[in-house]
Formats: structure tokens, sequence, C-alpha cells
């Protein structure tokens, strides 16, 4: 299914505008290094843009600053639209990332690998529904 092109080049964007903490976790993220998952970064979804996402375990990490502060309404319904769709989100604030980054890795790496045994499929697109089965939250 195809990915609307506004939400693809603000994702495109968004990955040479990465928060510095975001920029941390990626350094341990990337190319496989996370034993062995693959993660992407600012990865669309629907009419939403996730921080990072495992589609081997449909694991979704959101990493959380200021700007979300006040937002938490919005957040909890964009999560629940994600989850309803078979996703697991775990959410981190930076400041978590610069302190406990080992702590923060140990959790992931512990989601991965129950999800792994839990779930061996990725959420599946729903049917009849545009862009990759999703919809906006109203």
């Amino acid at each position: 299914m195809r990915i609307d092109p506004w939400y693809k080049q603000r994702a495109r964007e968004l990955r040479h505008e990465a928060t510095p903490a975001e920029a941390i976790l990626w350094k341990q993220l990337r190319g496989r290094r996370f034993a062995g998952f693959k993660f992407r970064r600012q990865h669309v979804i629907g009419s939403f843009i996730v921080d990072f996402y495992c589609a081997e375990v449909a694991l979704l990490l959101e990493i959380d600053g200021e700007t979300h502060l006040g937002k938490e309404t919005l957040d909890q319904q964009r999560q629940r639209w994600l989850e309803e769709r078979g996703y697991r989100v775990i959410r981190f604030w930076n400041t978590d990332v610069y302190d406990n980054l080992e702590v923060i890795l140990e959790s992931i790496w512990c989601e991965c690998t129950a999800l792994q045994t839990n779930n061996p499929s990725p959420p599946t697109p729903l049917p009849g529904v545009p862009g990759r089965g999703e919809a906006g939250v109203p």
C-alpha cells in the first residue's frame, strides 16, 4: 500500500532533525546492532510518524521530550490507535535516554524477545483501508 507523500517527506525531514536523545538511541539500534533486531527510525504508520519501529516484533519506541508536555491526551489517543492495530508502544523520556541508557536498552531487549516469542509475525494491514490499513485518530 502507498504512503501519503506528505508523511513520507516529513519522515525524511525528521530523520535529519533527530533530537539528541533520538540520536543516542539510534546509535544503539541501527544496522541490526541491537541483538539482531532491525529498527527503522521516523517510520510512517497511518497518519503518524513513530520514532523507532521494529517490524519483526511490531514494537514502536517513542522518545518524548518537552514538546509532549500538555499533549498527554493526544499521545494516549495515538497510542491506543496503534495498539488496536497490534503494535506494542513503549515510551521513554529524553532524560531517561541521557541518564539511564543501559536500563532503557535492557527494557527494549526484554520487550523484543518477549514479543518475538509470543507473536512471531507483525500485524497485518486492515482490508479495504488505504495507506497500509491505517486511519487517523478523529
